[in-house]
């Protein structure tokens, strides 16, 4: 690797001594939210020396939980269940207005098709991807759910995830934004796992006018740091992660980031963390924003690594890399997060997947197998972080050696569960 694929960057006052003074540090003990700062800093020798130290760390936890050597994937399909949302986040494309849609909410039909696909082509994992409680904004949405026979968005999310789990054997993954105790309690019955990224704990990105999040209520840090305990409260296996390059500082990322260590040791719910880095798109207030430099992801994903240890489970979409595959893999990161043969990353439609052959050669490239997981990952499969009302669908697709997925396996429908 050489520095110039790394990069250097704006070193904002940290200085080389400062950055060489911690790694010393974190050579012989944890970070602290200070050396963790510093070290983002890192370029050229000294992030190789950050990275190495991050993929050790990585490497010894991978030996721990008996698959030394294997970077693994989740292969699955998107379903864009509805792009209405009530946030006006100012990065994004996902979400639209009724007034551009043909259809407010996916039909059942529209989502058995998608699913039946996704399960012909081997795929394990149904991710349910959504605008955040559409109905609180959108007559429109309001409307179509009581037409339908629905009290909120989040009941359709449920029974699409039952409709998918019996009729296909997809295990639904499901991102329909903020949710509570009583929301995360109707639901796990029905999904082995969910997710929601933290992105920041930066208040001012959500409270200043024109800043990424302002207008949203569902990205008040308060609120999306509550909904992580909840969720570890109720015993839901959870995947989050951090969104970097959104105008943060370094020291705000790092606090996301021990915000996530503060949940996961208080709970021990959250399955896997994402290290996902802003990449600008057309037709959004930040599109003249730059992208977040591939050095800068590489450094925070292995300060990542080091904040949160061994025992982590952590990727990086490798959509949004380009062809620094060797780099991310040096970071630290221990998966690819899902890959979809089907269909395209809905929040990032212009970054096509990676052929799931193409990962594979890339992987063993970096000198790992790639191997395929399920949604819910190994330590999770059991009771009370995985409901015995779906344990059979999960079983039936794992690897009952290792708890990954039986790549052999094909989802097919299954008798109904009980709810």
């Amino acid at each position: 690797m050489s520095a110039s694929s790394i990069g250097q960057g704006e070193n904002d006052g940290v200085s080389e001594a400062d950055v060489a003074r911690a790694l010393a540090g974190a050579a012989v003990e944890p970070l602290d939210q200070a050396q963790a700062t510093i070290l983002l800093h890192a370029r050229g020798d000294d992030l190789r020396a950050l990275l190495s130290l991050a993929a050790r760390t990585r490497d010894a936890g991978l030996e721990a939980a008996g698959r030394p050597g294997v970077i693994t994937y989740s292969k699955k399909v998107f379903i864009p269940l509805t792009r209405l949302c009530r946030d006006r986040c100012g990065y994004c494309t996902f979400a639209t207005v009724p007034g551009r849609l043909e259809s407010l909410y996916l039909s059942p039909d529209e989502v058995l098709e998608i699913a039946r696909q996704g399960a012909a082509l081997g795929c394990k994992e149904a991710l349910f991807t959504l605008g955040d409680r559409p109905e609180a904004r959108w007559r429109q949405a309001r409307e179509w759910l009581d037409a339908h026979g629905y009290d909120d968005t989040l009941s359709y999310v449920r029974a699409m995830a039952i409709l998918v789990l019996e009729e296909t054997g997809l295990l639904p993954h499901l991102n329909p934004g903020v949710m509570n105790e009583q929301d995360f309690q109707r639901l796990k019955p029905v999904a082995p796992s969910m997710g929601m990224m933290l992105e920041t704990t930066a208040e001012r990105l959500f409270t200043v006018r024109g800043a990424p999040h302002f207008g949203s209520p569902d990205k008040d840090p308060k609120v999306r740091l509550q909904v992580l305990e909840d969720a570890g409260r109720s015993q839901v296996p959870f995947t989050t992660g951090i969104l970097i390059g959104l105008g943060e500082t370094p020291a705000e990322r790092v606090d996301a980031i021990f915000a996530l260590q503060r949940v996961s040791r208080a709970y021990n719910g959250i399955q896997e963390v994402i290290v996902q880095n802003f990449r600008a798109k057309p037709d959004t207030k930040m599109r003249d924003t730059p992208d977040a430099e591939l050095a800068d992801l590489a450094a925070t994903i292995a300060v990542t690594r080091l904040v949160l240890g061994a025992g982590a489970r952590i990727q990086a979409p490798p959509n949004l890399v380009g062809e620094q595959y060797q780099l991310i893999l040096d970071a630290g990161i221990d998966d690819w997060g899902g890959v979809s043969p089907l269909t395209p990353d809905h929040v990032n439609p212009e970054r096509p997947w990676p052929q799931i052959d193409e990962l594979a050669q890339v992987t063993k490239n970096g000198g790992f197998t790639l191997r395929e997981r399920l949604t819910i990952y190994p330590p999770y499969q059991r009771a009370p972080w995985l409901d015995p009302r779906v344990a059979a669908h999960v079983a039936a697709l794992a690897d009952p050696a290792s708890g990954l997925a039986d790549e052999s396996a094909i989802p097919q429908r299954r008798p109904r569960i009980l709810i």
